[in-house]
């Protein structure tokens, strides 16, 4: 039985993209997309009171953000949508995870709403469902629902989950938010590098097509991005950016490369995950 209940601090991890492949375009314009997600212990936290009124109220909302437009909001109604639940919820979000880093944090806010939700309302669908629900709000929702690190394609829905070995991971954090619009709808951007198959990748192997045009467009994630390869020549952007991370077997060489970001850049260390926290509830 889960522990889990209203009293309880509810994660949101981030992700990495180990890599990210654009293998091609559909009609509707969505592209096609080969990754593999690894999840990471830097996490946004969520808090749920109960309320009898139906109403969802995010109590910390976001600067410039209008609540009808919040994944974590719009995560909530869509569940009682779907379920035909009555009982509403106060939201506290936590936010630690930066907007537009490439990190997938509002799409793992969403995910943990509706992972949470589900559980605390005893609504009783399936990971399967709530996945489907989740492909409505954004294309990496339902990675951080399945809850395994997994190689992950079409838009982002279809997952071969993968083992990973333990890794360190050094993130930097320009300070610029990347509109992933903007980057999927540049000209140049690679929209036909060949797929591979799953059983076929292995870590290390693969890049980020999404990074050149990042670079181009923002040259501050270029500068971040260069000075980690002088530590880690494999250091890569995730998502559409902005940050840029590389992976450490151990985490004192990861920690000696932090000690010496000049001053002025952020960055941090994290974890690689097993497996989502809650992806066993």
């Amino acid at each position: 039985m889960s522990t889990w209940d209203w009293n309880s601090d509810w994660p949101a991890p981030a992700k990495l993209n180990l890599f990210l492949h654009v293998v091609g375009r559909r009609a509707d314009g969505y592209h096609l997309l080969q990754t593999v997600f690894r999840f990471i212990d830097r996490v946004d936290r969520l808090c749920f009171a109960p309320r009898t009124d139906g109403g969802i109220v995010l109590e910390t909302p976001i600067p410039g953000v209008p609540p009808e437009s919040d994944l974590t909001v719009r995560a909530a109604r869509l569940l009682q949508a779907a379920t035909g639940c009555t009982q509403g919820a106060s939201i506290h979000l936590e936010k630690n995870l930066p907007m537009g880093g490439g990190l997938g944090g509002g799409s793992s806010d969403a995910a943990t709403v509706l992972l949470a939700l589900n559980h605390l309302w005893q609504t009783g669908l399936s990971r399967q469902r709530l996945e489907e629900i989740g492909l409505a709000l954004g294309a990496d929702v339902p990675v951080f629902i399945h809850g395994r690190n997994t190689f992950a394609e079409g838009v982002g829905e279809a997952f071969t989950d993968v083992e990973l070995p333990p890794a360190t991971y050094l993130v930097l954090q320009p300070p610029v938010n990347v509109p992933t619009a903007a980057i999927f709808g540049a000209p140049d951007l690679c929209r036909a590098t060949p797929p591979i198959k799953p059983a076929d990748w292995r870590p290390g192997i693969g890049h980020n097509d999404l990074q050149a045009v990042a670079c181009d467009r923002f040259p501050v994630v270029a500068e971040y991005l260069a000075w980690l390869q002088l530590y880690a020549p494999d250091a890569m952007m995730t998502g559409s950016g902005a940050c840029v991370f590389a992976s450490f077997a151990r985490r004192d060489a990861a920690e000696t490369a932090l000690a010496c970001l000049p001053a002025g850049m952020a960055g941090w260390l994290a974890e690689g995950l097993a497996e989502h926290p809650l992806a066993k509830i």
